[in-house]
């Protein structure tokens, strides 16, 4: 027993660490996810529902998606479809985005009741039924649904079939006026971590590499450049120094920056042995020299 209470305490205390002064809420989704059940998360944009869903899922190592519902989704777009193989001669199954750990159903309530139906089963039974084939979701598995109470345009109401489903309903809230503080002041310290000049040399390296690289038919912007510095500052504060190394750059630049190029064509997809955007960063990160 003691063991089991020590390990729910680091799991909140290390939610609480994205989502500040918001123990009750922490506490709530952590039960929700001890009790094989699923959340309803009644606030208005901007508290951290989303932030409280990633980090939910990053304490316990588990797979975690963002579904944003619209009214023109379809459940094929939430569950996944079938899809005709002429090398098998028969369909094959292509799992959609629910089928992971932690699934964030955002502003649910503005998708069709056909597609919030959808995910009764799923939340009920942790699988999907589909062509009379049925599909086991990964464990644990959790919903966290999303939507504005103050906005109704354009919503269509969950039933009460649908709401039945949810373990817990909770509301996050705004933060308190220290929490706030002391966020804007960590960011302001962010953007006061020194970078030496032999750093910035590398950032500016690395850049201007992936704009000359011959794996790229696009390299990274000014834009681009600016996100990575950002990152590094946070990460060496988030190591307790107020100072850049090189390894901040480098740790972080294939996920500041992989996702802002485009590879040439004539590589080929990537599951057919072609090069993607983290392959390139990566092989960029080979050639440009670490400053010492």
């Amino acid at each position: 027993m003691v063991k089991c209470v020590d390990l729910i305490q680091r799991l909140e205390e290390n939610v609480s660490r994205a989502l500040v002064g918001k123990t009750g809420p922490v506490r709530l989704a952590v039960v929700g996810l001890l009790a094989r059940g699923h959340l309803l998360i009644e606030d208005v944009p901007g508290v951290g529902k989303t932030t409280l869903a990633a980090a939910l899922a990053r304490s316990i190592g588990a797979g975690f998606q963002r579904i944003q519902f619209t009214s023109d989704m379809l459940p094929s777009d939430v569950l996944g479809v079938s899809v005709w193989e002429p090398k098998l001669g028969e369909f094959v199954f292509k799992p959609g985005p629910l089928f992971t750990n932690i699934v964030l159903a955002d502003e649910i309530n503005r998708t069709t009741p056909k597609t919030q139906s959808s995910l009764l089963e799923a939340m009920n039974e942790a699988q999907v039924s589909l062509d009379h084939s049925t599909y086991p979701l990964p464990r644990p598995f959790m919903v966290l649904a999303t939507q504005n109470p103050r906005e109704y345009e354009g919503t269509f109401p969950l039933p009460e079939s649908q709401l039945d489903r949810f373990l817990l309903r909770i509301r996050i809230g705004y933060p308190g006026p220290t929490d706030e503080k002391e966020v804007l002041e960590l960011q302001d310290a962010t953007e006061r971590v020194h970078a030496e000049e032999s750093v910035l040399d590398y950032l500016v390296a690395l850049v201007g590499a992936t704009r000359r690289s011959p794996l790229l038919s696009l390299g990274v912007s000014p834009r681009g450049s600016l996100a990575l510095l950002r990152a590094a500052r946070a990460r060496a504060l988030a190591d307790g120094r107020d100072y850049l190394v090189p390894d901040d750059i480098k740790e972080l630049a294939v996920a500041a920056l992989a996702h802002r190029v485009i590879v040439k064509a004539r590589l080929g997809a990537p599951g057919a042995g072609g090069v993607d955007g983290e392959a390139a960063i990566r092989a960029i990160l080979q050639d440009v020299p670490v400053p010492r």
